[in-house]
């Protein structure tokens, strides 16, 4: 494909993006710097979201939050708005979605994106910590979704503590994993490209793994667990 072929279909593509909150939601982010996936890649969120329909409950281990019978999702990201709404599109409607971010701020403007686009309080909750400190508190087998857009560094980390979550047929998102095509380059030795090969080592390594890199953002590489 021509580059100017796939300039006018990712225009094509970003045009279809029509709902207000959503277009909202990432000007937003926008305003702020932070990182959003495309409308394409968002929906293919919006599309894994809605192939887990059935499976175990999901939720915080101890705190009693469940949704019995359906899995829910996960989004670490500091753009939860963004990510959310195109992800709770496609999510069953009694699963719901963990947002996990350390900035209260960001938090507050996604529970406000999803009351705008009429998603209920009990659609979403917001764990204001950084990811790997809390990770370890989720339920494993219960989420059919995890999205994780997090510095490279902590990509391997990340890959390790997330795969027990998934249940059958889940799939883990790692947004941004082949740095723009800098994953590529032998001469890149800093520690964030280091990390990202190290995790893509892992994820190729981890049994029952179907593996996906999309040449999409800046990489996106989708881990799903066999069924």
């Amino acid at each position: 494909m021509s580059d100017s072929a796939f300039t006018s279909l990712n225009e094509y593509i970003t045009a279809k993006e029509q709902d207000t909150t959503l277009i909202d939601a990432r000007s937003d982010a926008s305003e702020y710097s932070l990182p959003t996936p495309s409308v394409a890649v968002g929906s293919l969120l919006g599309t894994l979201a809605a192939a887990g329909s059935a499976g175990s409950s999901a939720g915080v281990a101890g705190t009693g939050a469940t949704s019995a019978g359906v899995t829910g999702a996960v989004a670490m990201t500091p753009a939860a708005g963004v990510v959310g709404l195109h992800i709770l599109a496609g999510l069953p409607a009694k699963a719901a979605l963990t947002c996990i971010d350390p900035e209260a701020d960001h938090q507050a403007r996604a529970k406000a994106a999803f009351r705008d686009a009429g998603f209920s309080s009990s659609r979403a909750r917001f764990l204001p910590s950084r990811p790997l400190d809390v990770l370890g508190r989720l339920a494993a087998g219960a989420y059919h979704l995890v999205y994780a857009a997090v510095d490279p560094v902590d990509l391997p980390a990340v890959v390790e503590a997330a795969w027990p979550l998934l249940s059958p047929g889940g799939t883990l998102v790692l947004a941004g994993s082949l740095l723009d095509a800098t994953i590529t380059d032998p001469t890149r030795k800093d520690r964030g490209t280091l990390a990202a090969r190290e995790a893509e080592e892992l994820v190729d390594g981890l049994e029952g793994a179907v593996v996906t890199r999309l040449p999409l953002d800046s990489g996106v590489t989708l881990v799903t667990r066999r069924g």
